[in-house]
């Protein structure tokens, strides 16, 4: 092989060497026949975010909690029918968020400030009533007009709610049975002093008059509704509340 015939094998030698490095290079720049996990759409939770009381250029309905929503609260002050006056304050504490339509929510632990509005107890009324009224709830970002009423009061069985008596808690009371009990009890009671004496109508005298006694004290007989600080009352929103600023 003389020279010039070496040079021109050389030079095509390079010449396809740069040719494919130049293919190896675009192939390798080519979008991959794999699916690339990165870029397959995932899916996702709705996207939830803390109100600041800012509209942010979002009409009011965007940030409103609608009526019959429910939720949990903590009470920061004891209530009972026994000591607690009409008219005085107490605290509660937001234990769940409150959600408006579109991903914005108050997170627990806003205050609302309410006060008692009327006072039974259960001396006076046979069964315990106890009236509370919110007035407003308290946010980092100022106070929010609230209106609502309790439904429940989870885990305490002696305790009810009345329906249709807005803001109204009640005791329980004796039972019937409790009644008709006392009453036999009461019969039996007052007879006594007329067997004693072997005198019948006396004992039947004395038999129906302990037993009206204690049949009206029995059936009258309630408790006294105590709420300890901590307890758990859910409410229910009565009107829209909007986490706005005003």
């Amino acid at each position: 092989m003389n020279r010039l015939t070496a040079r021109a094998l050389f030079a095509s030698t390079t010449i396809l060497a740069i040719v494919l490095s130049e293919a190896i290079a675009l192939r390798a720049q080519e979008p991959s026949q794999e699916p690339n996990k990165e870029t397959i759409p995932q899916a996702s939770e709705p996207a939830r975010y803390k109100v600041d009381g800012e509209r942010h250029g979002l009409p009011p309905e965007t940030f409103a909690v609608a009526p019959g929503t429910k939720f949990l609260v903590g009470l920061e002050d004891g209530l009972n029918t026994k000591g607690t006056q009409e008219n005085s304050p107490f605290k509660v504490k937001t234990l769940e968020p409150l959600e408006a339509g579109s991903g914005f929510y108050l997170p627990p632990g806003a205050e609302i400030v309410g006060h008692v509005s009327r006072v039974e107890p259960a001396g006076v009324a046979g069964r315990a009533k106890l009236w509370l009224t919110f007035d407003e709830m308290h946010t980092k970002f100022g106070a929010l007009p609230i209106v609502a009423e309790v439904v429940s009061v989870p885990g305490d069985h002696s305790v009810k709610t009345v329906p249709h008596q807005e803001g109204l808690i009640a005791g329980r009371t004796g039972t019937q049975q409790d009644a008709a009990a006392a009453a036999a009890a009461g019969a039996a009671t007052g007879a006594v002093k007329g067997v004693k004496d072997k005198d019948k109508k006396e004992a039947a005298e004395g038999a129906a008059l302990g037993a009206i006694t204690a049949y009206l004290m029995e059936s009258g007989r309630g408790h006294e509704l105590n709420l300890p600080k901590g307890a758990k009352l859910e409410l229910e929103l009565e009107r829209t509340l909007y986490l706005l600023r005003d």
